[in-house]
């Protein structure tokens, strides 16, 4: 081969749109040259939009209109660790690589993200250049669901509990009134309530989630009401707080149940006339943001045992939405298995994967105590462990064993019912199942299932 594969322009660029990471190209003056495909498709963007301007707007950087000029000139860019990264790699000519804390926009949402950077230098025709490769950019495609045909905004379900939670998300999307939404870990909170953003008015604006739990009562104040420079140690500039972001949006208060007393009476005032104090500032700010509230704790206990506010809870409660745990809707499971089968396509190298009628039955008899959480990892655990394109009852999680035993029980003893025998035992007992059970040594529901599978009818009880 006369030309050098690797020098020829359509191997490279197939090359760079192939590859499972993000990939920016910016000069040294911090501009973006070139983004790959699938930064394009992940990140929401497109390479004419972005070319010519920083890598905050590739990257959905939150504080990208805190400057007229945008990325690269305010107060925060100057300890940007992704600008200094390219730099960096630039000026010592050596690869280079940072763990950084971001926050971005992607699809109307502010997210907290720790994103993983490498930044490696090159030359072409005289020019310099950093090639910034985002190693963990599919984690941020969850954000972003899709309506599908099993449910849409991410929830998926088509039994009736789900069915009745979509049509009162719809409901609840029509009004602006606070919303709180119940029920265990793992059930989907967050996905309701973006799923009630998305479907109001409000959807063209910005979701900002807050997790409670997650943070002391000091921190939590500033994240939820910003703070000015120098109000605490290690406050170096000015910060806007989450329900500032939300303005003309919505605030997703996630574990409220956690509030402290001293941020509850806070919460109330918002709630009540939408203003408030940033932490050292004596300046009222006043926002316009939908409340959507979660919490998997009871919350009219709480307030009965002193540990949440009575006017609170109303002011957060005026449209309650329940999501019901998957042990109470165990025909939603087909559903899920199948939609996060499509989803984990990385690990599944693009075969078609399905699970075996008996893995299915086990999935279906599991109580779930993590919800639907739970599920998505026994199937990833399952997708790592199957040796070939059907998952069965060996390729599921330990945790699972009692369900998996039980289920080897019930087949071992239909296997030893036959139609002859049956019907024989049945005709002795003149018809009565509960004797029939007895003197075949098995149980009521064991011989029902053997009676629908062989399609025979008797009377009796």
């Amino acid at each position: 081969m006369k030309d050098n594969l690797l020098l020829h322009k359509s191997f490279a660029s197939t090359l760079v749109n192939s590859l499972p990471c993000g990939l920016v190209v910016v000069d040294r003056n911090g501009h973006v040259r070139a983004v790959n495909n699938i930064s394009e498709r992940v990140l929401m963007i497109s390479q004419q939009t972005v070319i010519g301007k920083g890598t905050g707007n590739v990257l959905g950087c939150l504080h990208v209109s805190d400057h007229p000029k945008g990325c690269g000139f305010g107060e925060c860019c100057h300890s940007c660790e992704v600008q200094m990264l390219a730099v960096k790699a630039l000026d010592s000519n050596q690869n280079q690589k940072v763990s950084t804390h971001f926050e971005i926009v992607i699809d109307g949402q502010v997210r907290d993200l720790t994103l993983f950077l490498s930044a490696f230098p090159f030359t072409f025709d005289d020019e310099s250049f950093s090639i910034l490769m985002i190693q963990n950019l599919s984690t941020i495609s969850a954000f972003a669901p899709k309506q599908t045909r099993e449910g849409f905004w991410g929830l998926v379900g088509s039994s009736r509990k789900m069915c009745e939670l979509f049509d009162t998300i719809r409901l609840v999307a029509r009004t602006n009134a606070a919303v709180l939404i119940q029920g265990e870990s793992g059930t989907g909170k967050e996905l309701a309530a973006l799923a009630v953003h998305k479907e109001s008015k409000r959807a063209h604006n910005d979701f900002v989630p807050v997790n409670c739990g997650a943070l002391p009562e000091g921190l939590l104040e500033s994240e939820l009401f910003g703070h000015v420079k120098g109000s605490f140690t290690g406050a170096h500039r000015d910060r806007k707080g989450r329900f500032e972001l939300a303005d003309g949006g919505t605030i997703f208060l996630d574990e409220v149940g956690e509030l402290s007393p001293a941020t509850q009476v806070k919460l109330l005032r918002v709630l009540q006339d939408g203003s408030f104090e940033p932490v050292g500032s004596e300046r009222t700010v006043r926002v316009n943001a939908r409340v959507i509230s979660a919490t998997n704790k009871r919350l009219e206990e709480e307030v009965l045992a002193g540990r949440f506010r009575n006017d609170l809870y109303y002011r957060l409660c005026v449209m309650p939405i329940i999501i019901h745990p998957l042990r109470d809707r165990p025909e939603d499971i087909p559903l899920l298995v199948e939609h996060f089968i499509n989803q984990f396509s990385e690990e599944t190298r693009g075969k078609k994967i399905s699970f075996s009628n008996a893995a299915l039955s086990i999935l279906k008899s599991h109580p779930w105590p993590g919800n639907v959480r739970e599920l998505i990892n026994t199937i990833r655990f399952a997708l790592i462990k199957r040796r070939g394109s059907r998952i069965k009852p060996e390729h599921l999680p330990p945790t699972l064993l009692p369900y998996i035993a039980n289920h080897l029980a019930i087949r071992h003893r239909e296997s030893k019912l036959k139609p002859n025998s049956v019907l024989e035992a049945l005709a002795k007992t003149g018809g009565n199942k509960v004797r029939t059970a007895e003197a075949l040594g098995v149980s009521r529901s064991t011989l029902y299932r053997f009676f629908a599978k062989q399609g025979i009818e008797s009377n009796g009880s």
